[in-house]
């Protein structure tokens, strides 16, 4: 399967999951997660109509998504790894969605970034749903209070809450957490979801998902 059918056949799935959650069609967008893959793997991907992707680290999608966006400019780049605020300045210049706000000083960074660049991107919170002190992520227990800070204080546009469960677990309750969190918080969106288990993700609430071997292949 080449890349077109393989993307194909994930929007296929995740069509099929939205009628069969009873969610409307094209509730949920697909993140294409391009990490470790170089401008040569993705141009297929974007010939074939994906317009989202997703990085990991700043630096990787700065090698390659510039010249990459003069070719397509409406790309909509997420950033799904974790942030350090030496690279805030670098990730507001240029992501569009940053989906790893997890703790006060990357938050007050990327506030600060964004006045100072003039630009609003959207934002999610990462909540780390199993606890794993390996993972980052904001504890459950203080996701609400930190989503009030960044939307009060710090006047963020954060449109929603993203997580990744636990591998060696059953990923439902993490997503049936992740939704009932952002419930309490007011949000609309929730990012679960990647290529092992994104169907479960739709059927428990998802507004997007992150997707990358099922499409590009092994790393």
């Amino acid at each position: 399967m080449d890349v077109q059918e393989a993307l194909n056949d994930v929007v296929s799935r995740i069509r099929a999951s939205e009628k069969s959650a009873n969610r409307p069609a094209h509730a949920v967008s697909l993140v294409a997660v391009s990490k470790t893959f170089d401008a040569e793997a993705i141009r297929p991907v974007i010939e074939a109509g994906q317009r989202i992707f997703g990085e990991n680290r700043v630096q990787e999608a700065q090698g390659k998504w510039p010249q990459l966006r003069r070719e397509t400019p409406d790309i909509e780049l997420h950033l799904i790894g974790p942030l350090q605020s030496n690279k805030a300045a670098d990730a507001v210049a240029l992501f569009d969605v940053i989906e790893t706000i997890d703790r006060e000083k990357i938050a007050r960074a990327i506030a600060a970034e964004m006045a100072r660049q003039g630009r609003r991107l959207r934002l999610y919170v990462q909540v780390n749903t199993g606890l794993e002190p390996q993972k980052a992520g904001i504890a459950p227990q203080d996701a609400a209070a930190f989503v009030d800070l960044c939307r009060g204080e710090l006047a963020m546009n954060i449109e929603g809450l993203m997580c990744i469960p636990p591998v060696d677990e059953n990923p439902g309750p993490h997503f049936a957490l992740l939704a009932k969190l952002a419930r309490a918080c007011g949000l609309a969106k929730l990012s679960m979801g990647m290529s092992g288990d994104f169907e479960t993700a739709i059927a428990f609430g998802a507004t997007s998902v992150r997707v990358g071997s099922a499409i590009f292949g092994a790393r």
